[in-house]
């Protein structure tokens, strides 16, 4: 979970200011968490509390009014009674990594998946996209190989997994869809060699680089075990208090 939160706070500074190189510093002066963060802590807090997904989400959202949200998840959030709104985005895949380090079943994770996304993504590609994330993040940690979450996750979404990030890198911008940026965050993670080597592979990319270095975080520090202790004191050091404990908690727990 670190790592999808590190990887969100490295990428910030880029959301807006696309890259194409995998060289930069790996934490910028003005990096801060956004919007990523703030929900992927959200979930973790529903796991270790008991409470709803859609609960937890609008209390913690609420706290950090400036994070960064969408327009259509803003309206959402503030809404008492507002149901899902058929969202395609990948808001739902950027929150959902904790699921995939806290169930102990392919099944389960992939039904709280989707009950984490439906609250606010019930379009299919939005449940598809949060599904697909947690279930790499489930298989890295368990001990799956590179090639068989490739293709265990290729086949049952559909998604190309076959192109390489320098192959993509060229042509791609900046997509909020979960069909435009959870393939390539996976990508960045199947054609990395380290954690680090990871992060920067999805920044590298351009587009929405704080989402795509999130998710890929997420499953690149189930795959290759605890981020490194010094990004780890940087994102104690640069969240809220009340986000770190949150955090630490459940690494604690689920580790």
């Amino acid at each position: 979970m670190i790592g999808a939160i590190a990887g969100d706070i490295i990428g910030s500074v880029y959301e807006h200011r696309s890259i194409k190189t995998k060289d930069f510093p790996l934490f910028d002066p003005r990096c801060d968490f956004t919007d990523d963060t703030v929900l992927t802590v959200a979930i973790a807090d529903a796991i270790l509390s008991g409470k709803p997904y859609v609960d937890s989400i609008r209390h913690t959202g609420r706290k950090y009014p400036n994070a960064g949200y969408g327009g259509s998840f803003i309206r959402w959030l503030h809404l008492p009674d507002a149901g899902p709104y058929n969202s395609w985005g990948n808001g739902s895949a950027m929150r959902v990594s904790p699921v995939g380090f806290a169930f102990p079943t392919e099944d389960e994770v992939l039904r709280q998946a989707k009950m984490t996304a439906e609250i606010t993504h019930n379009h299919p590609e939005g449940i598809k996209g949060a599904q697909a994330t947690a279930l790499a993040v489930f298989l890295a940690r368990t001990g799956s190989g590179k090639e068989t979450i490739r293709s265990h996750v290729a086949a049952m979404f559909g998604y190309d997994l076959n192109r390489t990030v320098d192959e993509i890198r060229p042509s791609y911008a900046f997509d909020v869809s979960c069909q435009g940026t959870v393939p390539q965050a996976i990508t960045a993670f199947l054609d990395s060699q380290s954690y680090e080597d990871a992060i920067r592979n999805a920044i590298s990319l351009g587009g929405d680089s704080d989402t795509l270095a999130c998710i890929t975080g997420g499953i690149a520090e189930a795959f290759y075990g605890e981020t490194p202790d010094w990004i780890q004191e940087k994102v104690k050091e640069l969240l809220a208090p009340e986000l770190w404990t949150v955090t630490e908690m459940f690494c604690k727990k689920y580790r």
